[in-house]
């Protein structure tokens, strides 16, 4: 099961994912959204057009070479300027001529035709150019006609294991390269983690679910060749409470915000200050984020006890003024009586003149002090009315508000299938700068339509399970099983692709002879396999608001919030998907299908009455743990883990070299583990797919690309080189 996206979901984060699970994924969003079509409606979106918009299209710099091009193209790499641009332009015209008409092969002869340029050594760049984009699947993939097909096949057997997107895809291209493919898959259908559940009128995928964004994806071709119907998914996602209380949006607002800015302060500790590790380990996102909360809630209390100093310096300090006015109203009277008695002894009229005269200075005095402590008092009585009007929460977020925080913890474990706590604080969101740009879509009868189209005329033999691979300078040699018999079998090949679930390479159900490198099992170790799993539940009617797509429910147990956190209708019939993420996928797995679908019904019924829902007409729980075939949902940068892994994970392995001779890879590896800017996608796992169906056939059939083709063993690599640093370094 791919991700959605990711997104996770209904954030506006920092610039990573959530980047604005906004125009993230899965990524719900409160706001109104009028303007969005509803799920019947079929999806229009912007193609950047000319030769621009072709490049941004392939994922290519439409004024830079890519590293990959540079290792493939190193004469040209190192030419003038004006030969860079003369080469990328080429390129740019040719991605422009298949995007335009990606239903029929783009073949050599049309581009010839379509490109004029002088001398017989142009010519041969456009042929350099055409074989590098049709070798490494910038052209000529997918489902399109063949224009001029090989006859027969070459002399080399190259073994795919698996026929999810990775495999088919990668199948397809080899076989058009015009080796001998066969498939080995033990389930009974293709599409691996793509599977589309269909019971009379209900539709619903169990496991891929979204496409995010066409801008750039390679699904935008196959939707055109395929003539696939898509839908806009609308981000509006109205949260509701246990009571059926839907939460106010001001106060999600605020939740969502707060959020947030928890996020961009964990990733300016872990990318600006560095702070990644506690006692030498590696630091998760989850500890990170729950340590900065427990901070939030001890400033919190140093406020409100700030707070109460204060009001109490003041209380204090208005009473010693009170005291000190009734200090000197009781000298004023005293004096005042002693005057009056000076009056009545006349007998010494001087003296009692010079006595008088001194109480009336003295009460002067007495007076003047009075008045000043007087604005005293109605200054600190001021600052009192003023503090104590002051609205200091006691606590950082109320029971509430941590309620809505963790609903928001549970979206986040969702777009990453882990519970944040196995999360690498410094890695888990370092694909988010090649996000696609688009609408978030869904396949309006199902994913399962796509695979099973690219899957057509391939060699796939299904309920074969392979169980251990053995490599030499000779070839390879599958060990499998039939899932069906049992019987055991062996397939033979010069080259293999596995494209087995990173579970399944974690579990050690697969074996390697002799055992893969220390590197590569190292890779496999590191990286985290996550779980997410869904509850289809299928009613004769809609009872919830038609307007919306999804909508999340609160739940009011920190440690059980991913339990039920979101309900999805992605489908023309009456059918909502529950999703369960984080640790509760894990705790599900082992509880009853009975016991499951009755916890979804409860949440449906508290948040729209018991009254307003029906039983269900059917259901189906799905388990991707239990899954033998996929042990899992997908891959994610785990705690310890970097996006180096992938890179890892993307590396052929060869036989052990024997001197003088340095053996050629024989192993190779596709899937959405294999793919450090797009993992966890469907799209990802297509890329892999035609990487890696590049470098076998650069192997085995030789490079069409260079001056003097050779056999090469490249790594695609995504970071352009601007040309002011080639012809800086030329």
């Amino acid at each position: 099961m791919y991700r959605l996206n990711p997104p996770p979901p209904r954030v506006n984060s920092r610039a990573k994912r959530p980047r604005l699970y906004s125009d993230a994924g899965s990524i719900p969003t409160l706001g109104d959204d009028e303007q969005s079509p509803s799920v019947h409606t079929e999806v229009e979106y912007e193609i950047p057009t000319g030769l621009d918009g072709a490049a941004f299209s392939s994922r290519m710099p439409a004024d830079k070479l890519t590293k990959q091009e540079i290792e493939c193209f190193s004469d040209i790499a190192q030419g003038s300027n004006s030969t860079i641009l003369e080469f990328i332009f080429v390129r740019n015209k040719i991605l422009e001529a298949w995007l335009a008409n990606p239903h029929e092969e783009l073949t050599l002869e049309k581009v010839q035709q379509l490109i004029q340029l002088p001398s017989a050594s142009k010519s041969k760049l456009i042929m350099r150019a055409h074989g590098y984009l049709q070798r490494y699947g910038y052209i000529n993939f997918g489902v399109f006609q063949l224009l001029r097909p090989l006859q027969g096949k070459m002399p080399f057997k190259v073994l795919v294991l698996g026929a999810g997107m990775a495999g088919l895809v990668a199948a397809r291209q080899l076989q058009f390269f015009g080796l001998d493919v066969t498939v080995l898959e033990p389930r009974s259908r293709v599409g691996g983690r793509i599977n589309t559940f269909k019971e009379g009128h209900y539709v619903a995928d169990l496991g891929a679910m979204v496409i995010t964004g066409l801008g750039g994806n390679p699904l935008a071709v196959l939707k055109k060749q395929l003539n696939l119907k898509m839908s806009r998914i609308k981000q509006r996602c109205p949260l509701f409470l246990t009571t059926g209380e839907m939460v106010q949006k001001d106060r999600d607002k605020t939740i969502e915000l707060e959020f947030n800015r928890l996020l961009d302060s964990v990733s300016h500790l872990a990318h600006q200050l560095h702070v990644d590790q506690l006692h030498r380990k590696p630091l998760s996102l989850g500890k990170s984020l729950e340590a900065l909360i427990s901070l939030q809630d001890w400033k919190q209390k140093m406020k409100v006890f700030d707070h109460l100093q204060n009001v109490v310096g003041l209380q204090e300090d208005l009473l010693s003024v009170r005291h000190r006015l009734r200090e000197i109203q009781s000298k004023v009277t005293e004096a005042q009586n002693k005057k009056e008695q000076y009056k009545a002894l006349q007998n010494d009229p001087e003296g009692e003149g010079l006595l008088i005269s001194g109480i009336d200075k003295d009460l002067v005095t007495l007076f003047k002090q009075y008045d000043e402590l007087l604005e005293q008092q109605m200054e600190l009585e001021n600052k009192l009315e003023d503090i104590e009007d002051m609205s200091i929460p006691e606590i950082y977020m109320s029971p509430l508000d941590h309620q809505i925080m963790s609903w928001h913890f549970a979206n986040l474990e969702f777009a990453n299938a882990a519970p944040l706590s196995a999360l690498s604080l410094k890695h888990w969101d370092q694909d988010d700068e090649f996000e696609f740009t688009g609408h978030h879509l869904a396949m309006r009868t199902g994913y399962s339509e796509v695979p099973e189209a690219v899957s057509k005329g391939i060699d796939i033999r299904f309920h074969i399970a392979a169980q251990s691979v053995r490599y030499s300078n000779e070839g390879v040699e599958v060990h499998a099983v039939s899932t069906d018999t049992g019987s055991s079998q062996i397939y033979r090949a010069d080259a293999m692709l596995c494209t087995v679930p990173l579970g399944v390479l974690k579990s050690g159900a697969l074996t390697f002879h002799p055992p893969l490198p220390e590197w590569k099992q190292q890779a496999i170790n590191n990286m985290g396999f996550g779980l997410l799993n869904k509850v289809i539940l299928c009613f004769n009617e809609q009872f919830w608001d038609h307007s919306m797509h999804m909508f999340g429910h609160v739940g009011t147990s920190w440690t059980a919030r991913g339990e039920f956190f979101l309900f999805w209708h992605l489908s023309e019939s009456p059918v909502l998907i529950a999703l369960v993420a984080g640790e509760d996928a894990l705790k599900f797995e082992s509880l009853s299908d009975q016991v499951i679908v009755a916890k979804a019904m409860a949440v449906l019924r508290s948040i729209y009455g018991d009254t307003a829902v029906p039983e269900p007409q059917c259901t189906k729980v799905t388990r991707w743990l239990g899954d033998e075939w996929a042990r899992g949902s997908y891959s994610y940068v785990a705690v310890g883990s970097s996006g180096n892994d992938y890179d890892f994970m993307a590396e052929a392995v060869s036989p052990q070299r024997n001197k003088p001779f340095i053996p050629q890879p024989k192993v190779f590896f596709a899937g959405e583990h294999t793919i450090r800017n797009y993992p966890a996608t469907v799209h990802g796992a297509m890329l892999s797919g035609l990487r890696e169906a590049g470098k076998i056939a650069d192997m085995l059939l030789g490079a069409p690309y260079t001056p003097t083709p050779n056999p090469t063993n490249m790594e695609v690599a995504q970071p352009p080189t601007t040309l002011a640093d080639i012809v800086h370094s030329s």
